[in-house]
């Protein structure tokens, strides 16, 4: 079985920074994509950044320029670097992957999620 784990998620005041972690368990023979999303209470899921396994990288323009993306693939790692965050970068971010896990097989996996809360 598979599992990705997210982690680094807390309360932070306006302008401060977070970095989140993603690391991806079990029986994985190579990881495609990774990507970030996130959710506010009401709101849709956005997309905030994606990094292809050769390290392409893309980014919302909500967090382009405040954000990075990067990933360990010895470690089967994406982190999300987030600095300058608004009240507005609240909500539960989730980590995805495309893992392939034997020869004929790949899937999309999920996290549980990792709250930020940014607020004074």
């Amino acid at each position: 079985q598979v599992q990705l784990v997210e982690s680094g998620g807390g309360l932070v005041q306006p302008g401060g920074s977070l970095r989140l972690s993603c690391a991806a368990s079990g029986s994985i023979v190579s990881i495609g994509a990774m990507g970030w999303y996130r959710q506010a209470p009401g709101k849709q899921r956005e997309l905030v950044a994606t990094i292809t396994r050769d390290g392409s990288t893309s980014y919302a323009d909500s967090v382009k320029g405040r954000s990075t993306v990067s990933r360990d693939n010895a470690k089967n790692t994406v982190y999300l670097q987030m600095n300058n965050l608004k009240p507005e970068d609240t909500a539960v971010y989730y980590c995805n992957a495309y893992i392939r896990i034997s020869a004929v097989t790949v899937k999309g996996y999920w996290g549980q999620g990792t709250q930020v809360t940014v607020s004074s």
